[in-house]
C-alpha cells in the first residue's frame, strides 16, 4: 500500500515518534483506502486519480464517495474496475437544505457491472432514493454486511436469502410492508434492522435466522409476532417497541441469551406472566391491566388513550386511528385524539438549534425555545393534534404574551397558545393544536389585540393600557378588514437613561397594522395617554410631539402639525387613515425625531458581558459565554466550584438573534474543524433567554514545557442581522467596529505526564488487558495493537462510537497531537480500561467498527475471537471438563 501511495504522488512522509509506520500521505488516500466523502468534489478527485494512475487504483481495497456529488453517476461507471474492492459507502446526508435538515443522496441504482465485484464484503448505501433493491447486489456472493437505512424500499426481492455470507443487514427508515420468505435463508445473519417501516406481519421464516443475536423490529405496524421467534437461541436483544402488538408469544421468555426484550409503547393489554416476571422485559407504554374500550362507553377516549414515552435515541413513532399520547425526554407532548389519523402514520421529530437565516424574529420578540421539527410536512390530519412545547420562563418580561409560532415552508405565523405551569416541577409549556406539521417554536412577544373592522365600524383597545383605544367610524371600510394592535410600555427611568435628559417623557409606544393595503375611507380616531408627569392642566403645546414612524422603526417623523390634537385631562386624541406606529413626545429638544430612533433601537438591545473561564482541573477546557447583565452574578456563583478566570468583560450590547465570533489569539488555538468554527473563529448566535455557551479544549503551538502560554480570547461581530436601524449599522464600520471584548487565557506550563500516567505516553506499558470472557473469546493486549495498527484516520470516528465524549476525543488529539499511533493507541486502550469488566465490550467493539464503516476490522475481530473461542472448546474436551464447570476452573486448566 505505501508503493501504490508513492505511485500516486501522495508522499511518503512519517508521522513524528512512529518510525517505520505510515502516515496518512493524503488526506483522501490512507494506506489502501480512499475517503473522498468528505470533499464536495470528492468524484471528480476520484476521477482525476483515475485519470493519472489508471489501473494502479486496482488495489485499492475501500472507496467511500458522496452520493450527493453531482459526478456520482460517472464515478459508479469506473467502480467495476477496482477488482481487489471489499469496502464500498455510498452514503447521502453530506448535504443540507436552508432548515438545517439532511438532504438523501442522488442514488436510484447501481450499474449492473458492479456484480462483478467479486471481494465486496461491505456495501453502505443509506441516506439515498432507492425505491427497489439493485439487482446487481443478489450477485455480491461475498456480501457480509450491507446498508440501506434511510432509504424508499417498499419491497426486498423474493431472493434475497441468496446472500448466504450476510451477517449484517439494516434497511432502517424505509417503507417495507412486508420481508420475503428466503429471508429465513440468511442463517450467518447475526444483525438485522427493520425498524421504523410500515411492516405489519413477518414470515415464520424468520424463525430460521439462528445466528441472529440482535433483531430490531421497533417502529413498524406489527399487531403479532410469530411464535418461531422461539427458536432464535443465540438471540440476545429483540426490539419491538412502537408497534401495535396485542398479544406476544410466552415462549420468548424462554430463550436462552436474551438480555433484553424492548415491548414499550404498543397495545399490551395483558402479556403472559413468564414475560411479565422477565428481568429483561421492558413494557412501559401499555394499557396493561386496561380492560377492552366498549363503543358505548361513555368514559371520554383521552383516558383510554396509549400512552407512548420515548427514549433518547428514539427520533420516530407510530400513530394509529385509535390516536395515543406521547411524550419525548426533552419534556416535549403530543396529543392525537381517535381519529386523527385515518391509517397507520409513521411520524418522525428532532429539535433543531434556532438559526437566524431562517428563524426570523420580529422586532421586540425574544426566543424561548429550540426548533422543533415534525414530519411529514403538509399532511392534514383529521382532527387537530396538540402539541406540548417547554419553553424558558421569560421572567424579566412583563406586560408580554408566549405564543408558538410555525413556519409553513414560506412564511411564519403565530398559533393560538395556552401557557400551563406543571405542579410539581414548576416549569411553563406553551400549547397550542394544529392540522399540520412543520417547525415549530415558542417566542415571547407584545401583546396583540386584534378584532375584524366592518363597515358599521368598531372600537379595540389595549388589553396592556385599557386608555389606549382606536375608534373606527361607520363607513370607515367598504369590506372588512382585520387590524392588529401592539403596545410597548416605557418607564421614564428608560427615557432618562437614554437620552441623559430628565426633561423627557413620552408615552407607550402603539403599533397599529392591517391586512388591507388601501388607507381607511374615513379619519380612524387614536387616543393615547399623555406621558407621564403631563397633564390637560400644565401642558406646554409648544414641547408635545406626535411621532409616526415606518413599521421598520428606521425613520420618525414629526407628523404634529399635520393632525388635529385634541387633549383632556389625561389623553391626546387624534385621526389617521393610515397605520403605523405612533408616539408621544414631550420635550423641549426641536430634532426629535433622531432622539425617537435612538430611543427605538436601544430598546430592542441587550445588555450583556461575557466571560472565559477555564477548569481548575484541566485548563485547556475552556468555557465561553455571553450572559445577560443581569444574571452574571448568578452564574459566576454556580460555576466558581469548578472554573477560574477573569472578571467578566465590560459591558456591550446586542440584539436578539445576532450572530458574534469568539477567536483565541497570541499563541492558543482550537480545532478548526469543528462544525461551528468559521475561518478559525467559534460562531455563536444571541438570544437573550437560552444559554449562548461554549465549552471547548484549546491548545498551543508553542512548546509549553518550558513555559506557560498567555494567550486571549476576543469576541467579534458577525454580520449585522437584517433589520438593525441604519444608524447602528453604520456605528459599526469603523476600524474595530466589529471587536466586542478581549479576555487572557492562560495555560500553565505542562508538566511531566510520566509521573503521573506512566502508561500515558512512553510506550502505552497498560497492564495486561483480557477483554471479553473464554467462553465467547477474549480480546488481549497483544490484538488491540494489531487492531490498532490498521485504525488509521478513522480513530475519532470509531472513539465516538464506542462511547468515548467529543471532549475526551479531542483531549486525546491534544495529547498527541503529532503522532497518530499514539492518539488511536491511547482511544483504544483508554476505552479498554473504562470496559474490561463488561462482558459484552468485544461485541461493542465489533459494532462500533460496524458503524464507523471498518468492516474489515470488525470481521478480523470476529476472527480472534472464534479463535478463541475454538481453542477453549479444544481445552475443555482435551482435559475432560463438565459443561457446567466454571469459567475460573477451566482457566486454571488451560494453564
Amino acid at each position: 500500500t505505501q508503493e501504490m501511495a508513492e505511485l500516486l504522488g501522495l508522499g511518503d512522509e512519517r508521522e513524528e515518534g512512529a518510525p517505520g509506520a505510515p502516515a496518512l500521505a493524503s488526506p483522501c488516500l490512507a494506506d489502501n483506502r480512499l475517503n473522498l466523502d468528505v470533499y464536495p468534489d470528492g468524484c471528480g478527485r476520484f476521477l482525476q486519480l483515475l485519470e493519472q494512475h489508471g489501473g494502479d487504483l486496482s488495489r485499492v481495497e475501500f472507496v467511500r464517495l458522496s452520493s450527493n456529488d453531482c459526478l456520482l453517476g460517472t464515478a459508479l461507471d469506473i467502480l467495476p474496475c477496482l477488482h481487489n474492492l471489499k469496502s464500498l459507502v455510498l452514503k447521502g446526508g453530506h448535504a443540507r437544505d436552508e432548515f438545517g435538515s439532511w438532504q438523501p443522496g442522488s442514488l436510484t441504482s447501481l450499474p449492473p457491472d458492479l456484480r462483478s465485484l467479486r471481494c465486496l464484503t461491505h456495501l453502505d448505501l443509506s441516506f439515498n432514493r432507492l425505491s427497489t433493491l439493485p439487482s446487481c447486489i443478489l450477485h455480491l456472493r461475498s456480501l457480509r454486511a450491507l446498508l440501506v437505512s434511510h432509504n424508499s424500499l417498499e419491497a426486498l426481492p423474493e431472493d434475497f436469502g441468496c446472500l448466504h455470507k450476510l451477517t449484517f443487514f439494516s434497511a432502517m427508515s424505509n417503507q417495507l410492508r412486508a420481508l420475503p420468505r428466503s429471508v429465513g435463508e440468511l442463517t450467518a445473519l447475526q444483525d438485522l434492522d427493520l425498524s421504523g417501516n410500515a411492516l405489519e406481519y413477518l414470515p415464520e421464516e424468520v424463525g430460521n435466522l439462528h445466528s441472529c443475536m440482535e433483531l430490531d423490529l421497533s417502529g413498524n405496524r406489527l399487531s403479532s409476532i410469530p411464535d418461531s421467534l422461539a427458536n432464535l437461541k443465540c438471540l440476545r436483544r429483540l426490539h419491538l417497541h412502537s408497534n401495535l402488538l396485542v398479544t406476544v408469544p410466552a415462549s420468548l421468555a424462554s430463550l436462552p441469551n436474551l438480555s433484553r426484550l424492548d415491548l414499550q409503547n404498543n397495545h399490551l393489554r395483558a402479556v403472559p406472566p413468564e414475560i411479565q416476571s422477565s428481568p429483561c422485559a421492558r413494557l412501559r407504554g401499555n394499557p396493561l391491566g386496561q380492560s377492552e374500550p366498549t363503543p358505548l362507553s361513555d368514559e371520554p377516549s383521552a383516558r383510554r388513550l396509549q400512552r407512548l414515552f420515548l427514549a433518547s435515541e428514539e427520533d420516530s413513532f407510530t400513530v394509529t386511528s385509535e390516536g395515543c399520547k406521547v411524550l419525548l425526554t426533552c419534556g416535549i407532548r403530543f396529543y392525537f385524539p381517535p381519529g386523527a389519523a385515518s391509517v397507520p402514520l409513521r411520524i418522525h421529530f428532532r429539535t433543531l438549534a434556532p438559526d437566524p437565516r431562517w428563524v426570523r424574529l420580529r422586532h421586540h420578540d425574544v426566543l424561548l425555545s429550540t426548533v422543533l421539527e415534525l414530519q411529514p410536512h403538509g399532511l392534514e390530519f383529521q382532527q387537530e393534534v396538540d402539541i406540548w412545547m417547554p419553553f424558558a420562563s421569560p421572567q424579566t418580561l412583563h406586560q408580554r404574551e408566549v405564543v408558538i409560532r410555525t413556519f409553513s415552508g414560506q412564511s411564519w405565523s403565530d398559533l393560538r397558545t395556552k401557557v400551563e405551569q406543571k405542579k410539581k416541577s414548576k416549569k411553563h409549556v406553551a400549547c397550542c393544536s394544529v392540522l399540520h406539521f412543520s417547525w415549530f417554536l415558542v417566542i415571547s412577544r407584545l401583546v396583540e389585540n386584534e378584532c375584524k373592522v366592518p363597515a358599521e365600524g368598531t372600537l379595540l383597545f389595549s388589553s396592556v393600557d385599557p386608555d389606549i383605544k382606536v375608534i373606527f367610524p361607520p363607513g370607515v371600510t367598504e369590506e372588512t378588514r382585520n387590524v392588529k394592535m401592539q403596545v410597548l410600555p416605557i418607564s421614564a427611568e428608560e427615557i432618562e437613561e437614554i437620552t441623559a435628559d430628565a426633561g423627557c417623557r413620552a408615552s407607550p409606544l402603539l403599533c397599529l397594522s392591517q391586512d388591507c393595503p388601501v388607507d381607511f375611507l374615513r379619519p380612524v380616531r387614536i387616543q393615547l395617554p399623555l406621558p407621564l408627569g403631563v397633564t390637560g392642566l400644565n401642558l406646554d403645546r409648544s414641547r408635545l410631539h406626535l411621532l409616526h414612524g415606518d413599521l421598520q422603526g428606521q425613520t420618525w417623523d414629526d407628523i404634529t402639525s399635520q393632525v388635529v390634537l385634541e387633549f383632556t385631562h389625561l389623553y391626546a386624541i387624534f385621526e389617521v387613515t393610515h397605520f403605523s406606529w405612533y408616539w408621544l413626545w414631550y420635550t423641549t429638544k426641536t430634532y426629535i425625531g433622531g432622539i425617537a430612533k435612538k430611543v427605538y433601537e436601544r430598546l430592542r438591545m441587550y445588555q450583556v458581558n461575557f466571560i472565559a473561564l477555564q477548569r481548575k482541573k484541566d485548563p485547556e477546557q475552556v468555557l465561553l459565554q455571553c450572559v445577560p447583565k443581569h444574571k452574571v452574578d448568578p452564574v459566576l456563583k454556580k460555576l466558581q466550584d469548578r472554573y477560574r478566570g477573569p472578571e467578566p468583560s465590560d459591558m456591550v450590547e446586542m440584539f436578539e438573534g445576532e450572530q458574534f465570533f469568539a477567536a483565541f489569539e497570541r499563541g492558543i488555538s482550537i480545532d478548526m474543524d469543528r462544525p461551528d468554527c468559521v475561518d478559525g473563529r467559534l460562531s455563536f448566535i444571541f438570544y437573550s433567554h437560552l444559554k449562548n455557551m461554549k465549552e471547548i479544549y484549546v491548545t498551543s503551538p508553542v512548546d509549553r514545557k518550558g513555559q506557560a502560554v498567555k494567550g486571549q480570547v476576543s469576541f467579534y461581530r458577525g454580520a449585522v442581522p437584517e433589520g438593525i436601524p441604519e444608524e447602528a449599522s453604520r456605528r459599526r464600520k469603523g476600524p474595530d467596529s466589529l471587536w466586542l471584548a478581549t479576555l487572557p487565557i492562560k495555560l500553565p506550563r505542562l508538566k511531566s505526564r510520566l509521573s503521573e500516567n506512566s502508561s500515558a505516553l512512553n510506550g502505552f506499558s497498560f497492564p495486561p488487558l483480557n477483554l471479553g470472557n473464554a467462553e465467547t473469546g477474549y480480546l488481549t493486549q497483544a490484538n488491540l495493537l494489531s487492531i490498532a495498527r490498521r485504525v488509521g484516520g478513522d480513530w475519532q470516528t470509531i472513539g465516538l462510537n464506542l462511547g468515548l465524549t467529543y471532549q475526551q476525543i479531542e483531549r486525546i488529539g491534544y495529547n498527541h497531537r503529532e503522532d497518530l499511533d499514539k492518539q488511536i493507541l491511547d482511544m483504544l486502550f483508554s476505552w479498554a480500561k473504562q470496559n474490561s469488566e463488561d462482558p459484552e465490550c468485544v461485541e461493542k467493539l465489533i459494532t462500533a467498527m460496524k458503524e464507523s464503516g471498518r468492516q474489515d476490522i470488525a470481521d478480523e475481530i470476529e476472527a480472534i475471537v472464534e479463535l478463541g473461542r475454538q481453542k477453549y472448546r479444544e481445552s475443555i474436551r482435551r482435559v475432560g471438563l463438565e459443561q457446567e464447570s466454571s469459567t475460573e476452573d477451566s482457566a486454571i486448566a488451560m494453564v
